[in-house]
């Protein structure tokens, strides 16, 4: 059986990814009965996290996994290191002494404990005594129930997560009535803001995306606009020193890094850093699905027949949340690049081949099943070659952002 696994940013109140909710589809159908739904999502767990790893699906940050009755009376949570194990206890949950002992031995053994999708008409129920978070759902409170809850159920300990935060107003309002965590659909694409004006140490990066997506790319222009920055000089020597890239001789010129890492190479790597530095008063999450995307694109380019467009696809990838970073219209900034207009229209949202992929991508990174199932029907896709393009993704984020630096600097 093939298991797809998705991940959610959950941020802090410094816009930091305090964790990952993961979430799961056991099979291709998605589909189980009553009888055999426990099994199944203990299955899909325990078999993700023991061929994945825990700490590779979250980058080291915080899992928070949806636990159901049997999973918790089985003490599945006691698998998987506790500094990393976030349990969130299903608001479903039937509640009886099994479970009551199994959440508080969870609690004494020193793992964290949420309580999912709160409401009044939970108020009562008795799990919430060993909750460190409670989860409210701003769909299904009221504007008043939601300012109100913190303040009702609050303790000395205990912390509220602002979910299905939707718009900047929620998120807002979540901030000033002292919630401590945030997720929801706002905080992967926050509104645009207008009248922003690009800081000058930034149209240095703005001009060498223009530059590395010419059709005929002039190498010595480059040389020279990377020149002009001496971080970024730097930045590209030590990448091309570093292990990432295993070269055994050393390199001591900006032209000779340029011409050992070749057009494809060297497309990626400054995308990579001038979209970084663009983005280094943004939350760190955004270049890290930025680049998981990128990476999947690529990916389904050879799985498409389509190898030779690899470097189109991973671009397309890359700047999928540029206009995110750069808190300006899609089309505004896509203007000022020579791309493609088949990924231009793409990411502006018109349906082509190259958005179809990038739906296939963006369904899965949000766990929307349905919408997955069906671009994958579209192209003709094997549904089993998704999971492990996501999970290879991830590992290569991981081996970007841990490269002694060398990479991004």
């Amino acid at each position: 059986m093939k298991y797809f696994v998705a991940r959610q940013p959950i941020f802090d109140r410094q816009m930091n990814v305090y964790g990952y909710e993961l979430l799961f589809r056991s099979g291709f159908n998605n589909i189980f009965t009553a009888m055999d739904e426990d099994k199944a999502s203990s299955d899909v767990i325990t078999t993700s996290f023991m061929v994945i790893g825990l700490e590779e699906l979250t980058s080291g940050k915080k899992a928070f996994i949806n636990f159901t009755h049997n999973l918790l009376v089985n003490d599945v949570a006691t698998l998987f290191p506790k500094h990393l194990l976030t349990v969130e206890m299903l608001e479903s949950i039937t509640v009886d002494d099994e479970v009551v002992n199994a959440c508080r031995k969870l609690k004494d053994d020193g793992f964290q404990l949420v309580f999912d999708d709160f409401t009044f008409a939970h108020a009562e129920n008795p799990l919430i005594e060993y909750a460190d978070i409670i989860k409210v759902d701003f769909l299904q409170n009221t504007i008043d129930e939601r300012e109100v809850i913190p303040r009702k159920f609050a303790s000395s300990n205990v912390k509220f997560l602002a979910e299905k935060v939707e718009t900047r107003d929620d998120y807002k309002q979540a901030l000033d009535w002292n919630y401590s965590y945030f997720q929801g659909y706002f905080l992967s694409k926050p509104a645009i803001k207008t009248g922003y004006a690009i800081p000058a140490s930034k149209i240095v990066y703005l001009r060498i995306l223009k530059e590395i997506n010419k059709a005929d790319v002039d190498f010595s222009e480059l040389e020279n606009i990377i020149k002009m920055d001496v971080s970024l000089s730097y930045k590209l020597l030590r990448f091309i020193n570093s292990a990432f890239w295993g070269l055994k001789n050393e390199i001591s010129s900006i032209r000779h890094a340029i011409s050992l890492l070749g057009v494809r190479e060297l497309k990626k790597w400054i995308s990579l850093v001038a979209l970084s530095n663009l983005a280094e008063d943004k939350p760190k999450e955004l270049i890290q699905t930025s680049l998981v995307r990128a990476k999947m694109c690529e990916e389904l380019a050879g799985k498409l027949g389509r190898s030779q467009q690899r470097s189109e696809f991973f671009m397309m990838g890359l700047l999928s949340l540029v206009d995110v970073i750069m808190d300006k219209p899609m089309e505004e900034v896509l203007a000022n690049l020579p791309i493609l207009e088949d990924i231009k229209c793409a990411l502006t949202g018109e349906e082509n081949y190259y958005r179809t992929v990038f739906d296939i991508v963006k369904a899965y990174e949000n766990a929307n099943w349905d919408e997955f199932t069906k671009h994958i029907i579209t192209l003709d896709l094997d549904e089993k070659a998704i999971p492990p393009m996501y999970f290879d993704a991830l590992k290569w984020i991981n081996q970007v952002f841990n490269s002694q630096g060398a990479v991004l600097g």
